[in-house]
């Protein structure tokens, strides 16, 4: 049982289960955006006693009378910094209309479970909207997440309106989000190509542990540190001064080649991953 909450309810079934059980979700692995059903499952709460940066801590109970975007994170994850940019702009544009942004950071590699990390990532990154330090993994099993970046868009009687895991259908969100506020704008351009809807991108190479140094095929390489001092990757050297995912290959669309990274004294390379291109 959760009791420090900021809720009366104690919220043990997490909302991944009940939209199971209700058949808005399949497996897993099959899961990367729903409508939610039509009965209403409520908001989890926001435990009690989190660190919370750009805002005094929130209470999802108090939220009702306007939508809330929540979004799963980690600043070490590429990913993440990909949606980044389209939570930014969310908030930008329709924070003066009612929508309330939220980031949870829960951070899966070691530098993103240290609290003052987050904090001064929040700031590295230019975010303005409210994030809570999730670091517990309380807010993560309140909901049953299951990856990130993980997106949950509240109506306004603090009703899940829908939800997606995994980058892209920035448009259907954002249409959504325009739905629930009673607005009708030109929608926020696409960052990268491979982000216009209904493009279908190639499988990238699987994430590796540690620095690789190999084949591979994907439209980008990153390389998720810690430390200070410098990175080679293909004869490149990169600065490492603070925690988080470094881009040292990027290419234009789907490419195949190979990698070498080589850490110099003083820096850790935790796992190097890889985003999507466009085929070309």
């Amino acid at each position: 049982m959760h009791s420090a909450c900021d809720s009366r309810v104690d919220w043990v079934t997490p909302l991944r289960h009940i939209l199971v059980r209700r058949g808005a979700l399949g497996t897993p692995a099959s899961v990367a955006g729903v409508r939610a059903p039509e009965h209403a499952i409520p908001a989890p709460p926001f435990p009690r006693e989190l660190t919370w940066v750009n805002v005094a801590p929130l209470r999802m109970d108090k939220q009702r009378g306007r939508p809330v975007l929540v979004e799963f994170w980690d600043f070490c994850r590429p990913n993440s910094l990909r949606t980044l940019p389209y939570m930014r702009a969310w908030h930008e544009r329709y924070a003066g209309d009612g929508l309330r942004v939220i980031g949870v950071h829960t951070g899966g590699f070691p530098p993103a479970r240290e609290t003052e990390h987050v904090v001064a990532a929040v700031e590295r990154l230019g975010i303005e909207y409210p994030v809570v330090v999730d670091e517990r993994l309380e807010i993560w099993d309140f909901y049953g997440n299951e990856g990130w970046p993980g997106r949950y868009l509240w109506d306004t009687a603090g009703a899940l309106y829908s939800m997606h895991y995994g980058e892209g259908a920035y448009e259907e969100t954002e249409r959504e989000i325009q739905a629930l506020l009673g607005v009708e704008r030109e929608l926020v351009a696409p960052v990268r190509p491979g982000d216009e809807e209904g493009v279908l991108l190639p499988a990238q190479t699987a994430d590796q542990p540690g620095a690789y140094s190999g084949p591979y095929a994907a439209g980008a390489v990153w390389a998720v540190v810690e430390g200070q001092g410098g990175l080679v990757a293909n004869g490149r050297t990169f600065a490492v001064t603070a925690p988080g995912a470094i881009p040292v290959l990027e290419h234009p669309r789907h490419t195949e080649g190979v990698v070498e990274l080589v850490p110099g004294p003083g820096v850790t390379v935790h796992a190097t991953c890889f985003s999507p291109g466009i085929a070309g």
